[in-house]
């Protein structure tokens, strides 16, 4: 039987907002026959379920046998797109822009070339003026074909003319495609391994990424080709740790929106992209008053009664906003206090349970768990952190797959759990053994941890001191430096030396960066 993260008609429903729902059954009204009665039932039915359950559609829908329920879906289907299609027609100016391409094609088949032209030149003046090259593109094609095949009456030079539009326009799009391709390598390698470990890592991605980057002239260049050229180089900077470069390439991102609102309007998703990660790299760079000031930035945005909303807009904003939150509760220090938005950070990914994928709930789950840990509340962090370690997609994100196992094995030492620790310890370095990662920092603490059962209490403080004296050296070395921004061992190490809470030393050492 298909359940909720497999079957795309329930999927679809369980996305509508109230007044698309009501749209959408006005839009299916419009046909009168048996069948579009039955669809309609399908979907009151589907939509009256948490929960997709074929079986109790049927019997709550008498007239639909279970032989129709395919084709049924499948009609249902196409009308829920069709009516979403119509209904956010005004806020997509793709959408627009096609259909009127299709209107053009209808003019032409009528034999009326010169009203098709004109409705052509309007679409391509409009996705010039929004930097839709791929639409301008297709108006371009349209119009050789009418200008090749028929007397127009056309100004003299008009094939020419078209011929280097034509051509330029292709080469702005050859050069988007081969920036954004890049970009979406960059960051699927992130979203693979994380940062850079070693030296020759970095000589690899960095052949591959200056391999990959054409030549780019500002002056010339589109909109998107600015946008891309700067996406794959946060996402470089920020696989090579340079977050200083990060930081200047992600704050490029956000200024060619701000200096363009068309598109700040356009692509809100993008926009709201930027902003996401000029915040991550603050925080990496601990650039508190920035970081401050663009979370802002973005709640406000968030806050606009005025801005375009979708499902997906507002499921963007959700990921980010709270994301950042967290990163700020982690950057002061404010551990407990952080613990009072946990509640509905859990309400929300239910919610958006249906959108969000695997590594973003990963990302939660292990920040959630590092709210516990800093609060001193290790049993509920051991909680959190068993949701990233049996996650079922294990290659995403394979370092903080690792940083949770080593924070679960320090969980259970702050939690007395003597009896599990061994268990925790062969499960540690049979992770590490696969992942053929054992970077210093991750050894010397899984070292430490083994051997701590032989440490006697008095002899505790010192070697406490002496790893952390250890890990201070470690993190001299720049490709070792990547563990410290998952887990803050340091400060975990200090608060042992000195006998306080772990959220106490860091909120010491954010009082001095202010």
């Amino acid at each position: 039987m298909p359940n909720e993260s497999t079957d795309p008609v329930f999927q679809l429903i369980k996305t509508l907002t109230r007044t698309e729902k009501r749209h959408f059954r006005l839009f299916a009204n419009r046909q009168g026959s048996t069948d579009g009665l039955k669809f309609l039932q399908l979907f009151d039915a589907l939509d009256g379920q948490e929960r997709y359950d074929e079986e109790r559609v049927l019997a709550q829908v008498p007239a639909i046998k279970k032989v129709q329920v395919a084709n049924l879906k499948a009609n249902l289907y196409r009308q829920l797109l069709a009516s979403l299609r119509m209904y956010h027609a005004g806020h997509n100016l793709d959408i627009q822009l096609r259909e009127q391409l299709d209107y053009a094609r209808v003019l032409y088949n009528r034999g009326l070339y010169q009203q098709s032209l004109r409705m052509l030149e309007k679409v391509k003046a409009t996705a010039q003026q929004t930097e839709m090259q791929h639409i301008v593109l297709l108006a371009l094609d349209f119009e050789k074909l009418i200008e090749g095949q028929y007397i127009t009456r056309s100004l003299r030079g008009r094939a020419r003319e078209l011929s280097d539009e034509a051509t330029d326009t292709v080469r702005h799009v050859a050069r988007e495609h081969e920036l954004s391709n890049l970009a979406l390598r960059m960051y699927g390698r992130y979203l693979k391994i994380g940062h850079t470990r070693n030296q020759q890592d970095y000589e690899k991605i960095t052949a591959y990424f200056r391999e990959g980057l054409p030549v780019l002239d500002p002056r010339q260049a589109g909109f998107f080709e600015q946008l891309y050229y700067y996406q794959a180089h946060v996402w470089y900077y920020t696989i090579t740790q340079n977050f200083r470069f990060c930081f200047r390439y992600a704050q490029k991102w956000v200024d060619l929106f701000e200096h363009n609102p068309l598109m700040q309007e356009q692509q809100p998703m993008l926009y709201i992209k930027g902003l996401h990660n000029l915040l991550i790299t603050a925080h990496n760079l601990l650039y508190y008053s920035k970081f401050e000031q663009v979370l802002r930035q973005l709640e406000a945005y968030a806050a606009d009664p005025d801005r375009r909303t979708s499902p997906n807009i507002e499921m963007l904003l959700f990921l980010y906003i709270y994301t950042n939150r967290l990163n700020g509760y982690f950057m002061r220090g404010q551990f407990t206090e952080g613990l009072r938005i946990i509640p509905e950070l859990l309400e929300k990914l239910d919610y958006f349970r249906l959108q969000l994928d695997p590594h973003r709930r990963l990302v939660f789950y292990y920040k959630i768990a590092s709210l516990y840990f800093g609060s001193g509340q290790s049993d509920k962090a051991i909680e959190y952190l068993n949701k990233v370690i049996y996650l079922k997609e294990a290659s995403l994100r394979e370092d903080i797959q690792c940083f949770a196992r080593i924070l679960n094995l320090i969980a259970h030492y702050e939690a007395g759990r003597d009896e599990a620790l061994d268990y925790q310890i062969r499960s540690v370095y049979r992770f590490l053994g696969k992942m053929n990662d054992q970077q210093q920092m991750q050894e010397a603490i899984f070292q430490f941890l083994r051997n701590l059962g032989d440490v006697a209490p008095s002899q505790l403080k010192d070697a406490f001191i002496k790893l952390k004296n250890k890990l201070i050296r470690i993190a001299e070395n720049p490709f070792e430096r990547r563990p410290f921004l998952y887990l803050d061992i340091i400060s975990w190490l200090e608060s042992k030396i000195e006998n306080v809470p772990v959220q106490e030393v860091i909120r010491r050492k954010f009082r001095q960066l202010k």
